[in-house]
């Protein structure tokens, strides 16, 4: 009987914290909680000192300020042939939808790079490369070693290294308010999903 009550609370326990760890159990997952929990309660972002392709230096939250359009970023280093290419040709197609929708003028694409190596120099070719709007889309890298990892931790990517100088990482798309709010995260693969909370973002606000 002992053993028995042992095992039973034991689960119970075990459910607790499964519970704790899903939001009550409506997610499966860490990760999906923390966006569950940021659409719920939007986060604000830390600042960091920015870089950008066309060679102007800023500090990210008043970049945001200046612009006064809802941000999308993304995380990327320009020698990524992999998950980077991907979300390259998405955001081509996104920055397209945007000036299509008319949406431009409220929404602007940063791609902000993690690699110390990316000067602004490097970050021109490839916004070259990418067919890059600037007027929409800017390219930026991360200045300051600490800052970039606050910034990293905030957003939720991991960079791990790897071979021949390469990194792994994971991908989403990140809307981020003028006033410095992440206010939801979208997975690559799903621009249609992010173009739609878009347009019910600025209904809902009338805008």
């Amino acid at each position: 009987m002992k053993m028995l009550i042992a095992v039973l609370l034991a689960c119970l326990m075990g459910i607790g914290a499964l519970y704790a760890q899903t939001d009550g159990f409506s997610v499966l997952t860490t990760e999906a909680a923390r966006r569950a929990d940021i659409q719920r309660h939007p986060r604000p972002v830390p600042d960091a000192a920015l870089a950008f392709a066309d060679g102007d230096h800023t500090e990210l939250l008043q970049s945001l300020r200046d612009d006064g359009r809802v941000t999308i970023v993304n995380f990327m280093y320009t020698r990524c042939f992999s998950i980077c290419l991907a979300m390259g040709s998405e955001l081509q197609q996104l920055q397209a939808e945007l000036q299509s929708t008319g949406l431009d003028d409220r929404v602007r694409l940063l791609s902000l790079s993690f690699d110390p190596a990316d000067t602004p120099d490097y970050l021109a070719r490839y916004q070259s490369s990418q067919h890059a709007d600037p007027q929409i889309w800017s390219f930026a890298t991360l200045t300051d070693s600490a800052q970039r990892k606050a910034a990293l931790k905030a957003f939720g990517i991991i960079v791990v290294p790897a071979p021949l100088g390469q990194f792994e990482h994971n991908a989403a798309y990140h809307v981020v308010t003028p006033d410095g709010r992440l206010v939801q995260i979208v997975d690559i693969g799903t621009t249609d999903t992010l173009l739609n909370w878009l347009e019910r973002y600025f209904n809902e606000r009338g805008s």
